[in-house]
């Protein structure tokens, strides 16, 4: 039997049952329960680990799973999993002696699961699947692949003017209501990437279904896998979904896939991470994030990228509240991301679709993916929105006079052009090269 365990590699059709003996514990202590403030536990015991899983048992045979998220003195002080209705002082709380994880397999693609694996989309179990741990390992610098290949979004701004590599990380940033979740359907039908991962994280339990029919659509259901946690679940469900969309993506990567994994929100992730931190009793800093928030954010960030085999492009939602882009957090992220896409509310209200700010936008890695026309011919288009938006509100009240600056001309009479290049309908499907020839014709007529 020991020479059985240590090859498990010999026993391919043993393997979903091989990838959960790291995770079984080989004694469970157990505990009292001795204090309780909402969903944070507080008890004498177990001996346990920071993120180790725990089940507390009520009065009433209910079962309630937890998780450890810090020490008071002497005492274990967990967060329950979903509620914890019926915990009273003294109940027994036990430590299942493993870490969290998530099923993963290929029959994930096209499904739909919570947070905690389960399938919520009525079309049956998932039959077979491999124990990943939820905060899986963030690979070393020196064991990553350079980015040199672009990807296509199917989106023609982003394609042309803001082009990412296969294996970048990109924020789209942008205050409520100005498309955030149609743009991220428009890129998860349309993308190039051969597996699509979707983490909807504190989602309203409305926008759902709205976003799975009517952003996504049966096209992109069928080669995507959607982890969902909703807004009025706890923070630590919240937490893994998020967690669990990026190791879902690590899995299929690791097979030598190349996966698009979509995030909304991580502004949402990062509000969770706030509230478990909170009650562990760390100290708040700048906007009330405690000091673990930015260290779960580099962590969760960092698990994407190019590898040797396979990889992960990742577009994170970010909410900027009140449009305000000084935010602590924004700040935080956009220093981890390869570049971000800023969503204007001005533009939204113009009718402009999508509403993306190019001028405040950046893709870091665009200059190692693109040809030298492509990027001048970027170069080109952006001078004109710098030169236009300069003088924009002279222009608006009629204070500028043609033929005193021949830049302004230029820029004045390329606008309805620029403008059609930039805008996009949200079921309209535009390749890479068609994107790319679209944007060489448009800077040959700037």
């Amino acid at each position: 039997m020991p020479a059985l365990l240590s090859q498990p590699e010999e026993f391919p059709m043993l393997e979903a049952y091989f990838s959960r003996l790291p995770h079984l514990p080989l004694l469970r202590w157990k505990g009292q329960i001795c204090e309780a403030s909402g969903q944070t536990i507080e008890s004498t015991g177990p001996p346990c680990s920071l993120g180790d899983s725990c089940e507390i048992v009520d009065g009433s045979g209910g079962r309630h799973l937890a998780e450890v998220i810090g020490f008071h003195g002497r005492n274990v002080v967990s967060m329950t999993v979903d509620s914890s209705e019926g915990i009273r002082f003294g109940d027994e709380i036990g430590s299942l002696g493993a870490i969290p994880c998530f099923e993963a397999g290929d029959r994930l693609v096209g499904r739909v699961l919570n947070a905690l694996g389960r399938p919520i989309d009525r079309q049956g179990g998932l039959g077979r699947a491999i124990a990943l741990p939820l905060e899986g390992s963030v690979p070393q610098p020196l064991d990553r692949v350079a980015i040199r290949t672009p990807i296509g979004t199917g989106v023609r701004a982003i394609d042309g003017l803001l082009t990412v590599g296969r294996g970048q990380r990109i924020g789209i940033f942008g205050g409520s209501g100005v498309g955030k979740s149609t743009l991220i359907g428009m890129m998860t039908r349309n993308s190039e990437a051969e597996i699509i991962v979707v983490g909807l994280v504190g989602e309203r339990g409305r926008e759902v279904g709205e976003f799975l029919d009517e952003s996504l659509g049966e096209e992109g259901r069928r080669r995507a896998a959607v982890i969902v946690s909703t807004s009025d679940q706890s923070p630590i469900l919240r937490m893994r979904a998020a967690q669990a969309a990026t190791a879902v993506a690590e899995y299929f990567a690791g097979q030598g896939r190349h996966v698009l994994l979509v995030f909304d929100s991580l502004t949402r992730f990062a509000m969770a991470a706030r509230e478990v931190g909170l009650a562990a009793g760390e100290p708040p800093t700048a906007k009330g994030y405690t000091p673990s928030v930015f260290q779960k954010l580099a962590r969760l960030i960092e698990r994407a990228g190019q590898f040797s085999r396979g990889s992960i492009t990742a577009f994170y939602t970010v909410l900027m509240e009140g449009d305000d882009q000084q935010d602590p957090l924004i700040d935080a992220v956009r220093s981890l991301l390869d570049g971000h896409i800023v969503l204007s509310r001005g533009l939204a209200a113009e009718g402009w679709y999508p509403p993306i700010e190019v001028l405040d936008s950046i893709s870091r890695l665009m200059p190692a993916v693109v040809t030298p026309e492509h990027r001048r011919s970027a170069a080109a288009v952006r001078r004109m929105l710098a030169v236009y938006t300069r003088s924009e509100d002279l222009i608006r009240i009629g204070a500028y006079k043609p033929g005193t600056d021949a830049a302004l001309d230029a820029a004045v009479a390329s606008r309805s052009a620029i403008r059609a290049y930039l805008e996009q309908g949200a079921a309209e499907r535009i390749t890479f090269p068609q994107a790319v020839e679209d944007l060489l014709a448009l800077s040959g007529r700037l």
